[in-house]
């Protein structure tokens, strides 16, 4: 008789589980707009959602404590002239968002730690470069300042955002619309798919084709694809009949795939979430009710499917929190940001954990310990809000994940340098700064807000009329403080004046 054998795996038992009702962000308009991105991202400290607007496009920016009703007349970051169809969070600093639009535009956005009191309209930068709509947004992860933008014009737009300088851009390579783009872990290299149905590995500083496979899925439906940390390249597209597919490849070798597996029949386009840490990658369906989960191995057959988050309501969109950003006292190992017509759900990914020898239970009911004995079996631990931190720490949960440094500056990864990114341990949790200023080696756009004016893309060229600039402005200030002086001194002579006459009336 045959035994089956059970994979062993510290991530077989990982189980997703809603946020309760009042974790959740209400009554907020999600875009309705109709392309294949997020809609939605998420860092240690902000929530922003694409959200419908009138007369142009809006995203709504919420602190993470800020759940529950959400005021429709709660500010939002607002300046393009068409729909936002991408925002990206800076991986380096946690105030600094980019949005892209169908206005052809990149705006860079920074967001105060308080709540504001009108909408935003002026953006730090304003990155104009493309023709046709922009859709795409991608950070570096290792480079300070460097972010990845494509269009509906077919080219892949990489600049520096503290000067707003194209540096690079690589026109001539995809001869159709681009669905996606991603850098591998040190940001050498880029992953990205085309309408052509072709993937392709671009070293963006040769401006080269480094592999590409033609057909990895043989449908026409948008794929997406991302590096893994093994260096290998996962993907998701359709089959010829329209099934669902994901796949693993090697892109040393595109002749045969090291993975592929057909899904389920949808229109949806599958989002992949890969967390390297893990190596899990999570799928994500718009339309979908579901998030699938699979597990990325060297053993064969080398992508194992884990489990399946189910719930009744489709997602229009969907957000990943950081690792830095996860809840590590209670084996958080992801966290997802589910948009629904009219809110935002936290979806929470955790892995039990058990205890073998002594078999019990510590569970924390309203910050109390109470120990349940259950002898002869494995218990699971459900962790009390008033054990230490430290003691709960998960080392193999938990390697060092990416940290909110830079390793290199533009001009050195312009030279050809490469750096992995800067590590940080979660032992004791993460906790972001209040702000985070930039540090650069020249002036920076991100340090100095632009005076208010026409739009325009900014240059170092503007660095000698700062001073010019700051003189304007003491100046008009000045002139404003008279003005408001001079009319406290009408308001008060016509109030003697009111009263005088309201004296004589009586």
């Amino acid at each position: 008789m045959s035994r089956r054998v059970v994979r062993q795996s510290k991530f077989r038992h990982v189980f997703g589980q809603a946020a309760k009702a009042d974790q959740a962000y209400e009554d907020i308009r999600v875009s309705k707009v109709t392309w294949d991105s997020s809609f939605c991202a998420v860092n240690p400290k902000f929530l922003a959602i694409i959200v419908e607007a009138g007369g142009g496009g809006a995203f709504i920016v919420l602190p993470l404590a800020k759940t529950g009703r959400v005021d429709k007349n709660y500010p939002v970051v607002t300046g393009h002239t068409a729909p936002v169809l991408d925002i990206d969070w800076c991986p380096h600093n946690d105030n600094i968002i980019a949005s892209a639009s169908d206005d052809t535009t990149v705006m860079v956005w920074q967001i105060p730690d308080y709540t504001p009191m009108r909408n935003i309209t002026e953006p730090i930068i304003t990155l104009e470069g493309h023709s046709k709509r922009v859709g795409i947004l991608s950070w570096h992860p290792t480079v300070r300042n460097v972010l990845l933008s494509a269009g509906g014009d077919n080219v892949i737009i990489i600049w520096n955002v503290g000067t707003g300088e194209v540096i690079l851009s690589l026109e001539d390579i995809h001869p159709d619309v681009i669905h996606s783009a991603c850098w591998n872990s040190n940001g050498s290299l880029l992953a990205t798919t085309c309408k052509d149905k072709t993937l392709r590995v671009i070293d963006p500083r040769k401006g080269q084709v480094v592999a590409e496979r033609f057909a990895a899925h043989e449908g026409m439906r948008p794929m997406r694809a991302v590096f893994t940390r093994q260096g290998h390249i996962f993907t998701t597209g359709f089959t010829r009949m329209s099934q669902r597919e994901l796949g693993l490849w090697d892109p040393n070798n595109f002749e045969e795939p090291v993975a592929l597996q057909e899904m389920d029949t949808s229109n949806g386009v599958l989002l992949p979430f890969y967390d390297p840490d893990s190596s899990i990658v999570y799928l994500c369906g718009k339309g979908d009710s579901s998030i699938r989960y699979f597990e990325i191995t060297d053993e064969p057959p080398f992508v194992h499917y884990l489990n399946t988050f189910s719930s009744k309501e489709p997602q229009r969109g969907i957000g990943f929190m950081p690792k830095r950003g996860l809840d590590v006292s209670k084996c958080e190992i992801a966290r997802f940001y589910k948009l629904h017509e009219r809110k935002c759900e936290p979806i929470i990914m955790t892995v039990p954990r058990k205890v073998r020898g002594q078999e019990r239970c510590w569970a924390g009911i309203g910050g109390r310990r109470e120990m349940m004995n259950r002898p002869g079996t494995l218990t699971l631990i459900l962790l009390s809000p008033d054990l230490p931190q430290s003691d709960l720490f998960q080392d193999d949960l938990y390697p060092d994940t990416p940290g909110p440094e830079p390793a290199l500056e533009a001009e050195e990864w312009l030279s050809g340098q490469d750096a992995d990114p800067v590590l940080i341990s979660l032992r004791d949790g993460y906790v972001p700064p209040k702000h985070r200023e930039l540090r650069v080696t020249k002036r920076n756009i991100l340090d100095v807000r632009p005076p208010s004016g026409p739009r325009h893309s900014q240059s170092a060229t503007d660095a000698p009329l700062a001073q010019h600039t700051l003189e304007t402005l003491l100046e008009e200030i000045k002139a404003l403080r008279e003005q408001v002086q001079a009319q406290e001194q009408r308001i008060t002579a016509l109030e003697n004046m009111l009263c005088e006459l309201v004296d004589g009336t009586d």
